[in-house]
Parts: structure tokens; sequence; C-alpha cells
């Protein structure tokens, strides 16, 4: 038995001896390094643009040139949608959008901002500036960008202020020469304080409604008349349920291209640099240009559609400014003189 054990002994040992003297396995190659990942590119986002004019208008080829900018310059990082037509609402229901970032750009007429700040106001008083140029360095100056500081506590930032035109009336039971033509005239205005004002001021009956409503109020009468520029009147085809234009040209209109600050500052900085150089040049810049040249072409499509055009003497403006001046004060002591102050410095 102990032979036994010996000779087994020695064998295991034998055997590990030979096991040890083996030649190792291969190692299996190890893997190449991970290559270095190249920068990380930006994330591709979607930025829809919504607004409550027709295809026909400044405002929306303003919205096509800024989609075609932006998408190529960020290198197709940026996709653009553009809704026109009130499509996704009013411009109060669309200005809320953005700032819920469901929509992320809406361009609004500035009267609306009159419900996150009072003060916006100041642009659509009537005859505050002295002509449009005037308007413009305003709002690319001093006053805009205090107006733009408003925004901030809502999420709203503002890429810049484009143009809506000067606002004219047009209703279906008289031309329009001087104030006393207003009496009794029941006068669409925007959902807006200052409007309101502006007609009981003027003698008119102001009645508040949202722009999409505005072709069906004036074919079924619930009002005689609206106020709005040349152009907008022209491809909203007033002058189907309308008789009369008079061009009082009594506020210059304009818009603001209101973006969702978090959506914006969630960006990469090229696609804010594209975003920002795209809406100054063609929501801003071009646009202007694009409407007012728009509103001289469009004063003669109006009268070639059957409307009748009247301009107003300078005496009967006159008229106009006088019956104002009440207003004028009034709102100088709500807003505070500080803010005609610094328009008058444009004016001058």
């Amino acid at each position: 038995m102990k032979k036994l054990s010996v000779f087994l002994l020695i064998f295991v040992m034998i055997l590990g001896m030979a096991t040890g003297c083996s030649s190792p396995e291969p190692a299996a190659p190890s893997e190449a390094p991970a290559e270095t990942p190249a920068e990380t590119p930006a994330e591709s986002v979607v930025i829809k643009v919504a607004h409550i004019v027709s295809e026909e208008t400044a405002t929306h080829r303003g919205a096509v040139a800024f989609k075609d900018y932006v998408e190529k310059e960020s290198g197709g990082t940026i996709e653009v949608q553009l809704f026109p037509n009130g499509q996704l609402g009013g411009d109060l229901q669309l200005t809320e959008a953005v700032a819920l970032n469901t929509v992320q750009i809406a361009i609004p007429s500035t009267a609306v901002l009159t419900a996150y700040d009072p003060i916006f106001g100041l642009l659509d008083l009537p005859f505050i500036f002295k002509d449009v140029r005037a308007g413009f360095n305003a709002l690319d100056g001093d006053l805009g960008k205090k107006l733009d500081e408003k925004l901030a506590p809502v999420g709203l930032m503002n890429l810049g202020y484009s143009y809506n035109g000067a606002r004219s009336m047009s209703n279906n039971v008289r031309p329009i020469n001087e104030p006393k033509d207003l009496e009794g005239i029941k006068m669409r205005v925007m959902e807006s304080p200052v409007f309101i004002d502006m007609f009981k001021y003027l003698g008119a009956n102001p009645t508040p409604m949202s722009f999409g409503e505005v072709f069906t109020g004036l074919q079924q009468g619930t009002v005689d008349g609206q106020e709005n520029a040349p152009a907008l009147v022209y491809a909203s085809k007033f002058y189907e349920v309308q008789e009369f234009y008079s061009l009082t040209s009594h506020v210059q209109s304009y818009l603001a291209n209101v973006m969702n600050a978090d959506f914006f500052n969630g960006l990469s900085e090229d696609q804010q640099k594209v975003v920002m150089e795209g809406a100054r040049k063609f929501l801003v810049e071009a646009e202007r240009e694009d409407e007012i040249n728009d509103n001289i072409e469009t004063v003669d499509k109006l009268k070639e559609a059957g409307m009748t055009v009247n301009e107003i003497s300078a005496e009967n403006m006159q008229k106009f400014m006088d019956a104002l001046v009440p207003m004028h004060d009034k709102y100088k002591a709500e807003f505070g003189q500080e803010w005609f102050d610094l328009i008058e410095q444009y004016n001058n």
C-alpha cells in the first residue's frame, strides 16, 4: 500500500513539473486604443416660427429668408418650421406659446406685449414718432434696449423690431377726413388699452377683436371698420368687405421678434450667432425695407380693387393730433415723462 502511495506521489510531482515547464499560451492581442472622438457636433434642433399674417406679406418673406439662412449657415443643425396665417393662434396666443416654448419664435404686434408690461403701449401712441425712420432708430437704440428688458421676467427675449406699416382707417360708412367723421363708427381695434383709448378720444366706438376674426366681423357687420397698414389690408383682402380707406397714418406700427430665452440659451454659441445674424438681416432689416415698399405699392392696388382711397390734408391731420393731446397727457402721467424724453431724442 505504501509503495502505491509513493508511486502516486512521484507521478503527481512529475506531472506538475511538466505542466510548469510547458510554454504559456500566447496572450490575446490587446485591443487597439479607442480613437479620440472629434469635437461633438452641435445638437440638431427645430425652431418653430409663427405669425398671424399671410404668405404675401413682408413679414412672411422675411421669415422665409431667415429660415433659408439659418438652415444653411448652421450646417443643417437647425431646422426652421414656418407657421403663417395664424395657424397656431393669434398674436397673444403665439406670444404665450413662446413663453411656454411650444413655439420658439413669434412675430406679434408690439401692442400684444402690453399683456406683459403696459409700457409697450408707448409704441402705439398716435403720432409718437415724427416718421418711420425715427422709430427704427429709437427701437435699435436705447428705447429698444429698455423695452426689451421688460421681457426677461417672463422668459422672453427680442431678436429685433420689424415694421408693420403706418396704420390707416378703413370702413363702410364714409371717408374719414377728420375726427368728427368717426362719430358712431364701430371700429375694430387690437386688444390693447392704448388702441381702445385712442378711438374713444377720436369719437369712434372701439371694439376689441383678434385679427383672425376681423374679416368675418367686417363681412357680417359686427364692426364697421378697422385700421391697418395698406399692405396688410390688401394681403388680408379687406377690400372685399370695405368701401373706404383713409390714409390717416396715425400709428407707425412695429412687430417684435420674440424668442424663448431658455431655448436660445440652450443653443451652441455658433447656433446662437447664426440665429442672431439671421434675425437681424432678414426678420428686421430686410423686412423693414420690404414693408415700406410694399405699403407704397399697395395703395394703388387697393384703388384698383375698388376701394375709395383718400389722403388727409395737413389741416385735418392737425385736427387728429390736437384731438389726441389729452391722450398723450394721460400716458405721460401713467408711463413717466422720462420715456417721452427718450423718444424725443430720436425725433430731433
